[in-house]
């Protein structure tokens, strides 16, 4: 018997799944659901599923900050998701599963399949972390979300000029003149931003690729469109200019 908990903040998605697993009570049992995140984290803290199944597209918390939340890694995660299934193609493979809603019974069967030939040896809600920072982006038009003094902020990249490290501070700087201060180290943040358009330019920078006015090679800098002027360490310069 499969254990699984559900994390969804539609309690009409998350009774829909419950009802679709409850078709399969030989199987599976929802030994748990939440519509809270933070209630969730909590109760996986404490107690160990055989599966995990995720909402992407929370408010309070969406699935990628989630997952890096997560203390307990312990079990397999399967995503939920409306975005088209032409998105995910490049990234089906590589996670246990990911379940298009409405969700097909059919594609359902086959990820309690997946489930039950999970293998914690070769995956990790760690790779998984890494799948989704992918998936989020390569996701078309999809906004950079900032968490930040008690509210969400969904930016465009090119509201982004660069972003600076602070100990365990970084600080994003707009377009406009303003500063976002995050009590993020410049990982996470990186881990945020999409990787087509955003570069780690220097172990205390990560710069938009799109904002690069010139590379200033004698000095190792380079300016941006604002004129801010960025160092760029010797490990990145080659990367980085296969990047531009």
């Amino acid at each position: 018997m499969i254990n699984a908990v559900i994390v969804d903040d539609e309690i009409k998605a998350l009774q829909s799944l419950t009802w679709e697993l409850t078709n399969f009570s030989d199987e599976i049992n929802v030994s748990a659901s939440f519509t809270n995140p933070h209630e969730a984290l909590d109760y996986l803290d404490r107690n160990t599923p055989d599966c995990l199944f995720l909402d992407i597209e929370m408010p309070k918390m969406d699935g990628f900050q989630f997952i890096q939340k997560l203390r307990n890694k312990e079990f397999p995660v399967v995503i939920t998701t409306a975005y088209n299934q032409y998105a995910i193609k490049a990234l089906k493979n590589e996670a246990i599963d990911y379940l298009l809603k409405p969700i097909d019974t059919d594609d359902l069967k086959d990820t309690i399949i997946k489930i039950k030939k999970y293998n914690k040896k070769n995956f990790t809600v760690e790779k998984l972390d890494e799948i989704l920072v992918n998936f989020n982006a390569n996701t078309i038009h999809k906004k950079i979300t900032i968490n930040t003094d008690g509210k969400l902020l969904f930016l465009e990249s090119e509201e982004i000029l660069y972003a600076e490290s602070d100990g365990n501070y970084s600080t994003i700087y707009l377009v406009d003149g303003h500063k976002i201060v995050l009590t993020k180290k410049l990982k996470e943040v990186n881990d945020l931003l999409p990787l087509d358009s955003f570069f780690r330019i220097h172990n205390s920078y990560i710069i938009n690729l799109q904002k690069v006015k010139e590379f200033l090679k004698t000095d190792g800098y380079v300016v941006l469109t604002s004129n801010h002027k960025i160092p760029v360490s010797r490990q990145k310069k080659s990367d980085f200019l296969d990047m531009i």
